[in-house]
Formats: structure tokens, C-alpha cells, sequence
């Protein structure tokens, strides 16, 4: 893989470059996602309870989410973030804006996002809340539509509230996996040389001009070196006025390489992702009738042996084993660093290790449930 040549794709195809310094380039594709959704929603509060007929059920959790972790993730990193919906409403609000860049102060408190929150935990926990509650949100539309809901509201509050897209870097749960695996993807957009960005003043990149805004992601493009700061909204390459922002194919799996910025947050995001991918193989596709209807709460009880099983698998179990491995290799002389580095270097090795049991647990899931795509195109209510 490290004999892959780094090639600029915006380089190589001009016709790329001006589509994607185009204002309307990223409102175009939010507003097609947003549609979706959108309908999504309509039909999950509106539509049949029967989640195999519902068009929210089936085009959000069978044929968005395969498309996801099958194609979009593994091959383009965060490309899904970038027409992503559910933060579109509360940054055109605060943009006071959709298309056209709109100059002057943008219609929010500006608030700064809480230091101690500057990290992935906030993301994971509500990951694995949703994982939890997976059972009933992929068969109850109007479970499923509530939860979809409930992320733009929360989207819009906090656009209204922070400073830019805090939602995103900080607070989505689709987000945080989706950065986590961004590593792995052979894609990446960096500054094609960082000595120009150090001699530059302005730093339109980070403060915005008449070309387009600032990073909403609170990224400086002339320090990033991982995808999972990157949001792919193509602003920093609107700025530049040096024409010096790059979108490159690599070697798959670059980023795990890189030592710097591994944290014990994103370390247990691979946890998270691993032990779900397991767990929700084994409840919705596995032989065990029994687990399944624990799942889907037909008794509270038996729900919250599951929950507390769940978490304890995830939380303890996966992370326990990890550092009794930590310990194993610092006594056998590895002696880079100590014990909890170790425990979190190691962890990143699990990142493709989980793409690649979701890309399985999807597959097997489109193929066990996909045929119900093509019914509800032409009924999404499941009205007849």
C-alpha cells in the first residue's frame, strides 16, 4: 500500500476543482439529502407501523446506512458529512443564508464549545444510547422518526447557541464513527504545502471572506493530518487565496499511522464500533429468538438485562481484554510508552478490524432485507 503515488485529484481534473469552489455545489446536495430525510421523517410518523413497508425504516437503516459503511465511508471518508441534512436547517439559520456567502455577524450567540467537551465523548455515549435502543428504532417507524427528529432540533439549538458547526465535530453520533473510520478511507483534502500557510497572514481559511467562511469545523487545514478533522465542506478551498488546498488519494489506511493526536476518546470509539457490529450481528441476523425480543423490550426487565449486558460488553469486557494485552506488551519490552498509550495505540488497530465486520454485518443485512426497497419507492406511507 505505501507504494500508492499521493496524486491531487484537483490537479488532474479542473472540472472537479470548479465544481467543488462552487457556492451552490454543497447546498445542492444538502437539499437533495435534506428531501429524503425529510420524506423520511413524513412517513415514519405518518406512514404504516409495519417497518418493512415504511420508507423511513427501509431507505434510513437499510439502503442509507449500506450505501454508508459499504461505499461512502471505506472509498471517500467523510463525503457523507459534506451533504449531510441534519445540520443544514441550523446552519442556514445561522448563516442567515444557503447559497451566497453572507457577509456580516451570523445569527448566533457565537458561543465557544466547553474545553472539556472538545473531544468524542459526547458523540460515543450517544452512539451507544441509540445502539441500545437499535432494535426498536430500525422496526418502529415512529420511534425512528422521533430519534431523526430529535438530532436536527438539537442541530438547530445548537447552531443558534455556538459558534459553527460544533453539532458535527462535537455532539452527532453518526459523526463520531464515521470520523473514526475517515482514517482508513483513501482520500483525503490537505494543504499542499504547509510552508505557504505558515507564511500567511490572513488565514482566510480559519476567518472567512467574500468567497466563502471559515472552517465550520474549527480546523486550521494548514495543521490537519487526519480526516477525522475534516468535514469535507470544501469552504477552506473556496478561501484560499493561494490556491494551495489539495483533495489527494493516498494509501488506504494512512492516518492509522500517524502517532500523533491518538486519544483514549477515539480509542473507545473503536470499542464502541467493534463490540455493536458484533452485538447487532448476533440480536438481529443470529438464531436467538429470544435475544431479539429482549431487544425490542417486549418486558422491561429482559430489556435491562440486555442493556446492561450490552454495555458491559462494549464498556468493559472488549476495552478489559485490550488492556490486559497493554500490560502483556509493556512487561515483554515494549517500552515506547506506558501502559495507557500503549492500551490506546493498540485500539486504533481495531478501526479497520470494525470497518470491516460493519461492511460484513451490513451486507448481510441488505441481503436479508433489501427487497423491501424497491415496494416502498412506489408506496413510502404503506398506505396501498
Amino acid at each position: 500500500m505505501s507504494g500508492i503515488p499521493r496524486t491531487d485529484l484537483l490537479t488532474r481534473y479542473p472540472w472537479l476543482k470548479r465544481a467543488l469552489q462552487s457556492r451552490a455545489f454543497q447546498p445542492t446536495l444538502m437539499m437533495v439529502t435534506l428531501a429524503v430525510f425529510t420524506l423520511a421523517i413524513l412517513t415514519g410518523l405518518f406512514g404504516t407501523p409495519a417497518g418493512s413497508r415504511n420508507f423511513g425504516i427501509i431507505f434510513v437503516w437499510i439502503v442509507w446506512w449500506a450505501l454508508l459503511i459499504i461505499g461512502i465511508v471505506p472509498l471517500a471518508g467523510r463525503l457523507w458529512c459534506a451533504m449531510c441534512p441534519i445540520p443544514a436547517p441550523g446552519e442556514w439559520l445561522q448563516r442567515r443564508g444557503v447559497v451566497e456567502r453572507v457577509m456580516g455577524r451570523p445569527f448566533t450567540r457565537g458561543l465557544r464549545w466547553p474545553r472539556r467537551l472538545k473531544n468524542m465523548w459526547l458523540q460515543n455515549f450517544g452512539f451507544l444510547g441509540v445502539a441500545i435502543f437499535s432494535a426498536i428504532i430500525l422496526t418502529r417507524p415512529q420511534v425512528s422518526a422521533w430519534v431523526l427528529l430529535g438530532f436536527v432540533v438539537i442541530g438547530i439549538a445548537l447552531s443558534l447557541l455556538y459558534e459553527r458547526r460544533v453539532f458535527c465535530k462535537y455532539v452527532c453520533p453518526v459523526g463520531g464513527f464515521i470520523g473514526l473510520y475517515s482514517l482508513v478511507a483513501p482520500t483525503e483534502l490537505r494543504v499542499k504545502d504547509p510552508a505557504i500557510c505558515a507564511s500567511h497572514r490572513s488565514k482566510d481559511c480559519v476567518t472567512g471572506n467574500e468567497r466563502g467562511y471559515g472552517c465550520p469545523w474549527l480546523a486550521y487545514p494548514g495543521s490537519l493530518t487526519r480526516n477525522i478533522d475534516c468535514g469535507l465542506c470544501t469552504e477552506c478551498l473556496k478561501t484560499c487565496p493561494m490556491d494551495n488546498i489539495g483533495l489527494f488519494i493516498r494509501a488506504p489506511g494512512s492516518d492509522l499511522l500517524k502517532p500523533k493526536g491518538r486519544r483514549l476518546d477515539e480509542a473507545y470509539k473503536a470499542f464502541i464500533m467493534l463490540g455493536c457490529a458484533l452485538l447487532y450481528s448476533a440480536v438481529l441476523l443470529g438464531p436467538w429468538g429470544w435475544l431479539k425480543s429482549w431487544a425490542n423490550m417486549q418486558t422491561p426487565g429482559h430489556w435491562a438485562l440486555y442493556a446492561l449486558g450490552f454495555i458491559t460488553f462494549v464498556l468493559l469486557v472488549l476495552p478489559g481484554l485490550f488492556w490486559l494485552v497493554a500490560q502483556l506488551a509493556g512487561r515483554a519490552g515494549d517500552q515506547r510508552a506506558g501502559a495507557r498509550q500503549l492500551f490506546v495505540d493498540y485500539a486504533y488497530a481495531l478501526v479497520p478490524l470494525g470497518l470491516a465486520a460493519w461492511i460484513a454485518f451490513s451486507f448481510s443485512f441488505v441481503l436479508t432485507n433489501g427487497s423491501y426497497a424497491l415496494a416502498v419507492i412506489s408506496d413510502p406511507f404503506g398506505w396501498g
